[in-house]
């Protein structure tokens, strides 16, 4: 074992950390709003060193066989090798995939988008939102990083002008997605028996386990995902869930 997952593990068993923060603190957070212009909505998230940045695309096409009165939503992730060593050129691998989909249960299973208010003409044409996730720098948590990127483009972004069944992308108009939550995640990982809110990367490298908590304003929760073969107790879940609902208000201010 490398002598620093080494120094990682000692440290967690004290319930200390790597970079002297408290086992429930989060990094620094800094966030800006529609930094792509040509975007119909966009945020560039900085937890400590790890960067992310979210697009928003919103454009018309035809609606799912088994939802004809209800728009879209689709989320996909880059995972670029100058973001970290760690990634590698080619199609979506697992963890971009498994980053994807936390985000997108999250928005999804909280039905923070009306999508029924997306539909232009039942069983023809609705408005289809896409999130694009882009992982600028990896140092872990990626998942906090994502969600409040995705969730602040969403809230940030404006539809582009529509007449005459025709799309006009260079033309945005002052409405906004019909947006009624803003689910945060909250992850934790478990490193030698102890629980730490967001993971630096070389906490993720020896961790046993990882837990997300997706909640909403009202501090219901919306979606869970557990990660690492090694299994929570009850006790170690609840307090997660605790802490994720305290630490969602907080940063849904930053929204």
């Amino acid at each position: 074992m490398p002598l620093q997952d080494e120094y990682v593990l000692n440290l967690a068993s004290k319930g200390t950390r790597i970079d002297s923060r408290k086992p429930d603190e989060f990094r620094k957070i800094t966030i800006e709003k529609n930094p792509i212009p040509k975007a119909e909505g966009s945020a560039r998230v900085k937890i400590g060193d790890t960067e992310i940045l979210a697009g928003v695309k919103i454009d018309v096409g035809q609606p799912f066989p088994d939802k004809l009165d209800e728009g879209v939503l689709m989320v996909g992730a880059e995972f670029s090798p100058l973001a970290s060593p760690l990634f590698e050129l080619g199609p979506p691998r697992e963890n971009a995939i498994e980053l994807a989909r936390v985000i997108d249960r999250g928005i999804r299973e909280s039905q923070t988008i009306d999508t029924k208010k997306l539909c232009i003409k039942e069983g023809e044409k609705v408005w289809m939102v896409h999130v694009d996730i882009h992982i600028l720098n990896h140092a872990g948590n990626l998942i906090d990083a994502a969600a409040l990127a995705s969730i602040t483009a969403l809230t940030n972004a404006r539809m582009p002008q529509y007449t005459k069944d025709k799309v006009d992308y260079e033309k945005k108009t002052d409405k906004s997605l019909p947006l009624r939550f803003k689910p945060v995640a909250v992850t934790f990982a478990k490193i030698n028996g102890n629980i730490f809110m967001d993971p630096v990367l070389e906490e993720e490298n020896v961790m046993a386990a990882r837990l997300t908590v997706t909640t909403k304003e009202d501090g219901n929760i919306c979606a869970i995902q557990k990660g690492g073969s090694t299994p929570l107790t009850l006790d170690e879940i609840n307090k997660s869930i605790e802490q994720s609902i305290k630490k969602g208000k907080e940063l849904r201010k930053l929204i």
